[in-house]
């Protein structure tokens, strides 16, 4: 069996769709394979890590254990994987895709509390709902 390294997902907790998505992952989170850090918390050293929190808001950062950083679609595809969901790592890991995909990442960072007041409150009520009836 291929073992993974332990990733963490450096995630901006002021954002409701943000906040849906770690719960969800973390919620998949069986193997104990993800760490999620909120970048507007203290446990976000932006010198341990190598980024600032302004860096962090314009595109998705994951760090594995052995300290090498990621950026980008990367993060969702490898945190996608590690919580066990095969068919959004396959549509993340699409060499076909990343272009678009890193342009829709950074459209969504850009834009991210405009968006998430829109749709935020439902997706994070939407994951709690679901985890609460024991779907995973």
């Amino acid at each position: 069996m291929n073992t993974l390294e332990k990733l963490t997902l450096f995630y901006d907790g002021a954002c409701p769709l943000c906040q849906a998505e770690i719960l969800f992952l973390s919620r998949r989170n069986q193997a104990g394979l993800l760490d999620f850090v909120d970048i507007n918390s203290e446990y976000f050293d932006s010198a341990k890590i190598g980024i600032s929190c302004d860096e962090a808001l314009v595109a998705m950062y994951g760090q594995y254990d052995n300290g090498v950083l990621i950026q980008g679609v990367t993060v969702f595809s490898e945190a996608y994987r590690r919580a066990n969901l095969p068919f959004l790592t396959w549509i993340f890991s699409r060499e076909s895709l990343q272009a678009t995909l890193q342009v829709a990442y950074r459209f969504f960072a850009k834009n991210r509390h405009a968006i998430s007041r829109l749709f935020g409150p439902t997706a994070l009520r939407l994951v709690k709902a679901t985890s609460s009836k024991g779907i995973s």
